[in-house]
């Protein structure tokens, strides 16, 4: 026996429900049954159950909402007195009873479009008049009856109310007739057509609910402000016809708004700003009013239009913008056509127009809305418009702190010592000076007794007026040092300038005067090696005539200059130097800030194994503390420890103190100045915008034009030596850059690969295999791993201590790189004067030697009607009459056979010459 299922498909329980398989579609979809899609959709047991219950043909759903009271029908009679009986018959009540009973109805008609719930079919109740009585027929054939029945139909009154089911029984009035004879009905059961089931309830329609809308915001009307003629406000203007605000109370928004304006608002009422119709307005609501209004686009639109009308007087003409009236605008790099167009009114499209016709239309050619100009091609675009362009110059992140530097207010402000620096020629003694005023001996720890870096230290002195700090920098002296003693004159208060008094004023002598010129500081001349035998009076006089010449009068010729006369070996005029600082300190009245954050300037930077990246550094404002967020250039971090010149740790730094501070993610720049800043946040920015900045910088490219394109073309031939150079201190490798890359030369151009502080490691000799470069090391060493390295890839590293040494090595290196130079000696000519043809030789000529010699082993230039036609032809026989010769000199005939070429005719001219090769030199 097969195993029931238990699912149903749609149109079986159509079928037994006696629906079309549309309706139970219907029905599904309105309760939101999205699998039930058409007739062949199955239906799981408890939905099929609940279907039924829908379609329920039973008459208890229907009881349930209303009782009616009549008496019992039976049908099979009323069916079958139907039938024999004529259509126009009355209908005859059943037999009296003595109490009313609840009947159920029976089923309604079947349902037809429109879809709507027809009402129950109420119970007729025969009239006490009628004559015949007849039970009541099956509502089927009510339905159908009045169009059968026609006139007769019309003389029954049903009855007007049903009594409600919870209402006493009553009793009905039965007829005074004489009872029918029964009719007895047939046996058998009568085939009757099933009647349409229908819904027992009401039937639910969804309707989807219209998403909400904001009725939009009308136009206000004219204002009495604006220079318009009495309008009405939007509040006081009457509703429009179907507006909500017709037949309802207005709401909260528009009760506010209805209410009446303070006369300093609109003009109207009399009200005090704070008060409304309806009594006092809150504060909030005042705000809420505000914020309100402005969200809108309509308040904005009238205020523009208020300013519009108050500008134009009221004619109705519009304002000039700056491209029709002129100007100046500003704007801020990077400049794009878009943002000009933006600042200036003028369309982009008038403004690419400008640029093609100025420009170089191959270049111009590919601009765009975005495309970014530089300042000058800006500028000029701009005047070709009447449009004056300012160029806002936009600030970094470091700007922005030192202009809070700037401006910031003292906190502690005292006297602080002075700082001075020490400049000169190179080897006149400012080192030996300087250890002279400190008790120490440098200068012999100096390779070559030659100052390679900037050092600063603090001395107690001695003066007239009680014991003195001062702060002195040492900066070198050698030419490569230019940016070293620039930047101790701009870090300084004095400068003392040291003179040889054997040799005068020399070329960095006359820089170091314009270094301090630059800087705005007072200068005192140290004439020094005053116990030398060439420092004579008339030598001195000498010096003093060339101080002269640089608007340095001396003091005793009626300058303003000092000139003190010291010596460091003898210790003569140490003192009075001392003295002299002293006096110009108190006249400048050096004041700083001794509370507050911390500012100052590096000295000097190196990488330092243990410690990381230090620098020296010289605090200028402010109380530099262990453990401070700072800023320096393009590195950054906090500080982890300070040391002093003498070496001593130390937790706190005031105005004028050298030290050296550690904590920086890497080694800064000399000359950075630094700031202490509130968080590591933004100390990091800054650092990443100047690294951003210098990136750009680096990669920045000359784009080759036409004017450019032979220079490019040129310069591709140009040979190049690449090094790699790694220092000791920042300083140096600085100044090595710089003073190797001077070296170059229109043949050859030293190309600095990598240069950076610390020892020579393999990545230095990774780099330097790959680029072919040698390896320049200065007051470093290098690592036994970068050795092996070097060894197995043939690597060349040099180690140098002293400047002189590393220039002169590359100058030769640069010399053996450049190709000799070939220069031609010419010997002589000879002139053809007949050819002869030798079988298995080939062409001989018969020459007059007209000037100098032919030698046989030289090179033979064939000239044709003073053209060159042939050149570097060997000689490959030379013979006077039968036999050979190797010189034939001037007025003698030879016979001359020219190796690889036969083409001779007579009249052509040999010339004889030799090549000579010359060492390059730079």
């Amino acid at each position: 026996m097969a195993k029931k299922t238990n699912t149903i498909r749609v149109h079986q329980i159509a079928k037994e429900l006696g629906v079309t398989s549309k309706d139970v579609v219907s029905k599904c979809s309105s309760e939101g049954i999205s699998q039930v899609t058409n007739h062949m959709s199955t239906l799981s047991a408890g939905l099929a159950a609940t279907i039924r219950e829908w379609f329920s043909n039973s008459g208890e759903a229907a009881g349930s909402s209303a009782v009616q009271t009549a008496a019992p029908v039976d049908l099979d009679k009323a069916r079958a007195r139907a039938k024999r009986r004529a259509p126009k018959k009355v209908a005859e009540p059943p037999a009296p009873k003595t109490e009313t009973e609840s009947v159920p109805p029976p089923p309604p008609p079947p349902a037809v479009p429109p879809p709507s719930i027809a009402p129950e079919p109420e119970i007729v109740v025969p009239s006490p008049e009628t004559s015949v009585p007849e039970p009541q027929t099956p509502p089927s054939i009510a339905a159908e009856a009045p169009d059968a029945e026609g006139d007769s139909q019309g003389t029954d009154e049903p009855a007007s109310d049903a009594p409600p089911a919870s209402s006493a029984p009553e009793s009905v009035a039965v007829p005074n007739a004489p009872e029918r004879p029964k009719v007895v009905a047939p046996l058998g059961r009568k085939l009757e057509q099933p009647v349409k089931t229908t819904l027992a309830g009401p039937k639910v329609i969804r309707v989807e609910q219209p998403e909400p809308v904001r009725q939009p915001r009308p136009s206000r009307g004219p204002s009495h402000r604006s220079g318009g003629g009495g309008g009405m406000d939007q509040d006081m203007a009457p509703p429009m016809p179907g507006s909500p605000g017709d037949d309802r109370k207005p709401s909260r928004r528009n009760k506010r708004r209805s209410t009446a304006r303070p006369e300093g608002r609109s003009g109207r009422g009399t009200l005090s700003p704070d008060q409304g119709r309806q009594g006092n307005w809150r504060q909030q609501d005042l705000l809420e009013r505000e914020r309100r209004l402005s969200r809108s686009g309509g308040f904005f639109k009238a205020a523009r239009r208020d300013v519009q009308k108050r500008t134009d007087g009221g004619g109705g003409q519009r304002a000039k913008s700056i491209a029709e009236t002129g100007g100046s605008v500003s704007i801020s790099e990077p400049i794009t056509i878009k943002e000009l167009s933006a600042v200036s009114g003028i369309k982009g499209t008038r403004i690419i127009k400008t640029l093609l016709l100025a420009g170089d239309p191959e270049t111009m050619e590919r601009l765009t809305i975005n495309s970014v100009l530089d300042a000058d091609t800006a500028v000029e675009t701009m005047l070709e418009l009447g449009i004056e362009l300012e160029i806002i110059e936009q600030k970094t992140a470091e700007e922005q702190i030192a202009e809070q530097f700037a401006s910031r207010d003292m906190v502690d402000e005292q006297s602080r010592s002075p700082v001075v620096t020490i400049l000169g020629h190179v080897d006149h003694g400012k080192t030996s000076l300087l250890d002279r005023i400190r008790n120490a001996n440098v200068a012999e720890g100096e390779a070559g007794g030659i100052t390679q870096a900037t050092s600063a230290f603090q001395v107690p002195v001695d003066v007239s007026e009680g014991s003195r700090v001062i702060t002195f920098i040492d900066t070198p002296g050698h030419e490569a040092f230019t940016a070293m003693r620039a930047r101790g004159a701009k870090s300084t208060d004095i400068v003392v300038l040291v003179v040889a008094a054997d040799d005068g004023v020399m070329p960095q002598t006359v820089e170091s005067i314009n270094h301090a010129k630059a800087a705005g500081v007072p200068i005192i001349v140290a004439l020094n090696k005053i116990d030398k035998a060439e420092a004579t009076d008339s030598n001195i006089q000498r010096i003093l005539g060339q101080l002269a010449e640089q608007d340095m009068s001396p003091r005793e010729w009626g300058g303003e200059i000092e000139v003190i006369r010291t010596s460091a070996i003898a210790n003569e005029g140490i003192q009075d130097l001392l003295e002299m600082i002293d006096f110009v300190a108190q006249d400048l009245e050096l004041t700083a800030d001794f509370g507050g954050r911390s500012e100052g300037v590096v000295l000097e930077a190196q990488l330092q194994e243990g410690r990381g990246a230090v620098a020296s550094i010289l605090v200028q404002q402010g109380q530099l503390k262990k453990g401070d967020f700072i800023a320096i250039g393009r590195a950054y971090g906090r500080v982890r420890d300070m040391v002093d010149d003498h070496g001593r740790r130390v937790d706190s730094a005031s105005p004028s103190m050298p030290l050296a501070i550690s904590g920086m993610n890497e080694v800064p720049d000399a000359g950075d100045r630094f700031y202490v800043v509130k968080s590591i946040r933004e100390a990091e920015a800054a650092a990443k915008e100047r690294i951003e900045q210098e990136r750009n910088k680096s990669l920045a490219r000359e784009k080759v034009t036409l004017d450019n394109i032979f220079e490019k073309l040129q310069g591709a031939d140009q040979k190049e030596l690449p090094i790699i150079i790694k220092g000791d201190v920042q300083g140096s490798v600085e100044t090595l850059q710089a003073t190797l890359t001077k070296l170059s030369t229109d043949e050859i151009a030293v190309a600095v690969k990598h240069a950076a502080v610390g020892g020579i490691n393999e990545s230095d000799v990774g780099l330097a295999e790959a680029s072919a470069a040698i390896i320049v090391g200065f007051n470093v060493t290098s690592s036994s791993g970068a050795r092996r390295a070097a060894e197995k890839a043939g690597v060349d590293i040099r180690l140098y201590d002293v400047i002189y040494d590393i220039s002169d090595d590359l100058k030769k290196a640069m010399v053996g790189m450049l190709d000799p130079e070939h220069r031609i000696d010419v010997i002589g000519h000879a002139e053809v004067r007949d050819v002869f043809k030798i079988t298995k030789v080939g062409m001989v000529a018969g020459c007059y030697v007209t000037d100098g010699s032919i030698e046989r082993n030289a090179l033979i230039r064939v000239t044709r009607d003073d053209i060159v036609i042939e050149s570097d032809r060997k000689l490959s026989q030379l013979k006077r009459f039968k036999d050979d010769a190797k010189e034939v000199r001037s007025g003698q005939e030879c016979g001359m056979l020219i190796d690889g070429y036969d083409d001779i005719k007579v009249g052509d001219v040999l010339e004889c010459y030799k090549t000579q090769e010359i060492a390059p030199t730079l």
